[in-house]
């Protein structure tokens, strides 16, 4: 990741999306600024080297890292979803784009984090709900364990396969910046939505998946 992107990944992008999960206030933009104290609350970040433990039976050695090419999919079978993956950007007022609130609910990639395989943690978030829609693309992902496959559908045509190291649910406060986005010498997936108690501002926690690359085919 570039150092420019790294920036804009730790000051306003994990942040503010955490705030756009699907509950109360779905479709609302929060400013980087007001997102901060939830997430990096202005923390400097530190590089973290395998933050994701390997899964049992995974491989000594890690899987060779992949070239850039940006999700167009994301499959992951435990939990039923078989999603597209749209890019999501800032917007001019410095909130970072959620997917839309829509009955055909998608997953998002943070354009500003690694694609799927390149060294990194490339990032992918998703509603647990999505107003009167009903359940989002991430409604059941705090369901995974230890293991678990997920499959990042690529542009280039290649599939590259992780495998869920832990699954975490921290309240937003709380949000562990440092373990989600900072450096890692491999390439890694974040999993990203809300969880936890609702009310009417919102979801209290979120749910956050590491996994790390095991294989990749075409």
């Amino acid at each position: 990741m570039t150092p420019l992107s790294r920036r804009a990944f730790a000051a306003a992008a994990l942040a503010s999306l955490l705030v756009g999960c699907g509950g109360p206030g779905t479709g609302r933009s929060t400013s980087g600024r007001d997102a901060a104290g939830q997430g990096a609350s202005g923390r400097k970040t530190t590089a973290r080297a395998g933050a994701t433990p390997p899964p049992p039976g995974s491989p000594a050695r890690a899987a060779r890292p992949l070239g850039r090419s940006v999700p167009v999919g994301l499959r992951i079978p435990a939990i039923e979803v078989d999603t597209p993956v749209m890019r999501l950007g800032l917007a001019p007022d410095g909130s970072v784009e959620v997917p839309p609130a829509t009955a055909n609910d998608r997953a998002g990639w943070y354009r500003h984090s690694p694609t799927p395989g390149q060294t990194g943690p490339s990032v992918i978030l998703g509603h647990v709900t999505v107003g009167d829609y009903g359940d989002g693309v991430f409604r059941h992902l705090a369901r995974l364990r230890r293991g678990d496959r997920i499959e990042a559908r690529l542009e280039n045509g290649t599939t590259a396969v992780f495998a869920v190291g832990t699954v975490r649910t921290v309240a937003k406060a709380d949000f562990p910046a440092d373990d989600v986005y900072g450096n890692v010498d491999r390439p890694e997936l974040r999993l990203i939505t809300c969880g936890g108690p609702q009310s009417d501002d919102g979801y209290r926690d979120n749910v956050i998946v590491f996994a790390a690359l095991d294989s990749a085919s075409r």
